[in-house]
């Protein structure tokens, strides 16, 4: 599995569009500050067919230290949950099919 970064996705849109890659920067740089802004008001995202983000709440539990044993309070904290879309999620139901037949 292969690790893609912000700059190799800029690369690649600003060549299939041939925009300008400072532009491409700073226009997902823009989009990313916009979905990090929403979550953080507790706003829900919604991409038709991409999925949804939305913030949710983790209880406060007990959890154990592994090494001692001992008990340790995790407070509660907001995560982001994100739910596939119908097409991520045939694509990736595509993929999984494919990766089996071919291994």
């Amino acid at each position: 599995m292969a690790t893609v970064t912000k700059k190799e996705l800029i690369d690649r849109i600003a060549e299939c569009t041939q925009a300008k890659r400072v532009a491409v920067k700073q226009i997902i740089q823009a989009f990313l500050d916009e979905i990090v802004k929403e979550l953080s008001e507790d706003n829900r995202l919604e991409f038709r067919d991409f999925g949804v983000f939305e913030t949710r709440i983790r209880a406060a539990r007990q959890a154990q230290n592994p090494k001692t044993m001992e008990k340790v309070e995790v407070p509660a904290k907001r995560t982001v949950k994100f739910k596939m879309g119908r097409l991520m999620r045939e694509n990736l139901r595509v993929s999984a099919v494919e990766s089996a037949d071919a291994g």
